[in-house]
């Protein structure tokens, strides 16, 4: 009857434990077939190689879901300092993570230009997902172009607002 209480606190413990670095060890046994072992080599083994990990860290803070909708589907906000309506679509990409460029018509001529091509119209914000363009900021629009690209709903906790993307080389 104790065992049961015994090996349940024992795999809490062991679960409750830090990832410390991992330990991995490769050699060539008698018969010349690679071995690896988290176990230490017996002494008889020469050349016997030791590796360190780390625990299991993804890079990044960009999630699985993000990058693969953004490879898919990339985000442009057309913005200015337009008051309200601007730092509302900011607001909403921000905390919902996305990942997106970032391109002003007031201070570049080119900005202005694919505005002018995408809308027909010089106002903004608006919204570029993938092939979907949203002119003017609607929260419902804009999540529901962003929810159909894939993107989270939410930005993982305790995240940095998405880091700006690189436009492409001219």
């Amino acid at each position: 009857m104790k065992a049961g209480p015994i090996s349940i606190a024992a795999c809490l413990v062991a679960v409750s434990m830090p990832l410390a670095a991992a330990q991995l060890y490769q050699w060539k046994d008698a018969q010349g077939r690679m071995v690896y072992s988290d176990q230490a080599p017996p002494p008889s083994v020469k050349n016997a190689q030791q590796k360190s990990f780390k625990g299991s860290v993804i890079e990044g803070s960009e999630s699985y879901a993000a990058r693969t909708a953004r490879e898919k589907n990339p985000v442009t906000l057309y913005a200015s300092a337009c008051g309200t309506p601007c730092e509302q679509a900011r607001q909403l990409l921000n905390e919902r993570g996305i990942p997106f460029s970032r391109k002003d018509p007031q201070v570049s001529q080119e900005a202005l230009g694919e505005l002018q091509k995408l809308t027909g119209q010089l106002r903004v914000p608006v919204l570029v997902v993938g092939t979907d363009t949203i002119s003017g900021f609607e929260s419902g629009k804009w999540h529901g172009a962003l929810d159909r690209a894939g993107y989270p709903k939410s930005a993982p906790p305790g995240s940095k607002p998405a880091p700006p993307v690189p436009a492409p080389a001219p």
